[in-house]
C-alpha cells in the first residue's frame, strides 16, 4: 500500500503535504484493498435494512465506522445497535446523549431511528460513506507518518463544516471540545496548555473565545468558515506544536495563571489572553 510522503514537520510539511495532497490521495485509494471494500459496501448496504444487519457484517460495518473515525468501536455491536436504532430526532436518545458527536453523526447518516425506511437505500448513499471512508483512512495513513498532520487534516475538515452549522456560537464551541483531536488543535494553537482542560468548562469558553478574537480576529467559530482564517489556525497549531516537542514553549507558567481562582474586578482576562 502507498505511504504518504510527508519529509518535514511543521508549517514546511504542511506546504507540501497541500501542494501534492490529490495526488497521494488518489495513489492511495487506488489500494486494490480499499477499492475491495468500497465495491463490497457499494453492493451490499443497499440491502441492509436494519442496525442489526449491519453490525453482524462485521466487513460493512467497518467501512461505515471508519468513515466517522469510530473504527474502536467495531467491538461493540450491542451500544451501536442502541446509537443506531434510537436515532436523533429525540433529545433523549442516546446518540444526543453523547459528547463525542461521531456518534450522532454516525446515527443520522443510516437514518435507522429516524426513518420509516433508513437512508441505506437512497441512490447516492453508498458513494457517500465511501468519500467519507476514503478521506479517513487517507487520513490515517498520513498520522502514521506525522500525527500533527492528521490533526491538521481532521481540524481543516471538520472546522470547516462545524462552522457552518446551523447552531449558536457557543454550541459550535463546545461541539468543537467535544471532540479530542478539535481541542487538541484549538488549544495547542490559541496556547493553551493540557491542563486547561481542567478549568471549568464555562471559564474554558469564555478563555477560548478571548483567545480567539485576540489571534482569529473573531471569538465565533463560524469566521473559520473563512478558508484564509482556518489556515492560519491551522498553521498556528502546526508552528505551536513543533514548538512544543522542542521544549520552547513555556506552558507550565501559563497553566498556572489559567489555574488561578477568578479575581473580582476589570480586567480579570488578562490572566488568560
Amino acid at each position: 500500500m502507498f505511504t504518504p510522503v510527508i519529509p518535514s514537520g511543521g508549517v514546511t510539511g504542511w506546504a507540501f503535504l497541500n501542494r501534492t495532497l490529490d495526488a497521494q490521495k488518489k495513489t492511495y485509494i487506488a489500494d486494490d484493498s480499499l477499492k475491495r471494500d468500497a465495491d463490497y459496501f457499494r453492493k451490499k448496504i443497499g440491502t441492509v435494512k436494519t442496525a442489526a444487519a449491519l453490525v453482524s457484517d462485521r466487513r460493512l460495518l467497518s467501512v461505515a465506522l471508519t468513515a466517522f473515525g469510530m473504527e474502536d468501536e467495531i467491538n461493540n455491536k450491542a451500544l451501536l445497535v442502541k446509537v443506531l436504532e434510537g436515532g436523533t430526532l429525540d433529545n433523549r436518545s442516546l446518540a444526543n446523549r453523547f459528547a463525542d458527536k461521531r456518534f450522532y453523526e454516525f446515527s443520522k447518516a443510516f437514518g435507522f431511528g429516524d426513518f420509516p425506511v433508513p437512508n441505506t437505500g437512497l441512490s447516492d448513499f453508498a458513494d457517500k460513506i465511501i468519500a467519507q471512508y476514503d478521506q479517513r483512512r487517507f487520513e490515517n495513513a498520513v498520522g502514521e507518518q506525522d500525527g500533527d498532520m492528521r490533526l491538521a487534516l481532521t481540524a481543516r475538515r471538520e472546522l470547516s463544516a462545524l462552522a457552518r452549522r446551523k447552531m449558536s456560537g457557543d454550541a459550535k464551541w463546545f461541539t468543537a471540545l467535544g471532540s479530542a483531536p478539535l481541542r487538541k488543535v484549538l488549544q495547542t494553537a490559541l496556547g493553551l496548555p493540557s491542563s486547561f482542560t481542567r478549568v471549568n468548562l464555562d471559564k474554558q469558553l469564555v478563555v477560548l473565545k478571548a483567545r480567539a478574537e485576540q489571534r482569529l480576529g473573531s471569538a465565533d467559530l463560524s469566521a473559520l468558515a473563512d478558508p484564509v482564517k482556518l489556515e492560519g489556525l491551522v498553521r498556528m497549531f502546526l508552528t505551536r506544536s513543533e514548538l512544543q516537542s522542542t521544549g520552547l514553549t513555556n506552558g507550565g507558567a501559563v497553566a498556572a495563571r489559567l489555574l488561578l481562582p477568578d479575581q473580582p474586578g476589570q480586567g480579570q482576562l488578562s490572566r488568560y489572553v
